[in-house]
């Protein structure tokens, strides 16, 4: 199963702001909502929280540590990362998108094989940032243009053990 991180990150790192995205770009919201249609979505309750409804046409996971959250039809309650990988794997998910928050992103992005980066054209201000991508361990495989934001393609390095 693939772990793919997809995310959209001003210029100078911020992917939020009190609770919020801070920005609408419709053009971003649209790739997203295409590259993530029918595969599962991991995302922290903070994240969860700032929808105003479950993400249609994919299966909402939503992490908690809250052992007695109740939430909508069509969600998934998972209490740690470990739980919604395995969670995810005995269902024998091709893939599954980690979309955030924050903490979600720096406890993923040491198991991820991938990334998906939009790095919108512009500086925000905002008290939550994506962590700082080690270029040691991610490859930049492509990219694609799009009016607000250029999208970056990551993946892990594997480096061979030697003898």
């Amino acid at each position: 199963m693939q772990i793919i991180i997809i995310a959209a990150i001003s210029k100078n790192g911020v992917i939020g702001n009190k609770g919020k995205m801070p920005w609408h770009s419709k053009e971003e919201l649209q790739f997203f909502r295409e590259t993530t249609f029918g595969f599962p979505v991991v995302m922290g309750r903070k994240t969860f929280n700032s929808f105003n409804n479950p993400l249609v046409g994919r299966e909402n996971i939503i992490l908690s540590h809250n052992k007695n959250i109740k939430l909508e039809q069509n969600c998934v309650v998972c209490h740690s990362t470990i739980e919604a990988i395995s969670y995810c794997k005995k269902r024998k998910i091709e893939k599954c998108f980690v979309i955030g928050g924050g903490e979600i992103f720096e406890q993923m992005i040491l198991i991820a094989d991938e990334l998906i980066i939009s790095e919108m054209n512009f500086e925000v201000s905002g008290d939550v940032f994506f962590p700082k991508i080690n270029e040691q361990k991610w490859n930049k495989i492509s990219s694609k243009s799009f009016k607000d934001f250029n999208v970056n393609y990551y993946k892990r390095v594997i480096r061979q053990q030697s003898d």
